[in-house]
């Protein structure tokens, strides 16, 4: 009997350890003209403050291998230049913003595996 609850106790510790697994998995960089991301765990959510001016362009390119994620690109407490949430496909596009300023990039992951690119292009 004792050893039967050894060996049940042993399994369900085993178990436990499967269980936990990490918010985050990858790589990221970022500073004031990009944020690039590639992970094969993204269960959580991540930020990078952009800095642009009148003009600029924020040239996202997405990778979607599974899960989901909700993008939200907005300049302090304003409406946000862009938003999407569910992002389940892989994608590319460009934001253009009106006013300079800094724009933080908001990424939130559901056991998403992927990559993200946003470059900030300067104004021509």
């Amino acid at each position: 009997m004792k050893k039967m609850f050894r060996v049940f106790c042993i399994v369900i510790f085993i178990l436990s350890l499967s269980a936990c697994s990490p918010a985050f998995n990858g790589s990221r960089t970022g500073n004031d003209r990009e944020f690039i991301m590639e992970y094969k765990v993204f269960n959580t959510t991540d930020c990078q403050d952009l800095s642009l001016k009148a003009g600029d362009t924020i040239h996202a390119k997405i990778v979607v291998d599974g899960g989901s994620l909700a993008i939200k690109i907005q300049k302090d407490d304003e409406e946000p230049v862009y938003e999407s949430d569910g992002i389940s496909i892989s994608n590319e596009f460009d934001v253009t913003v009106e006013e300079s300023g800094t724009y933080t990039v908001k990424l939130t992951g559901k056991k998403a595996r992927g990559s993200v690119n946003f470059m900030v292009t300067a104004n021509q």
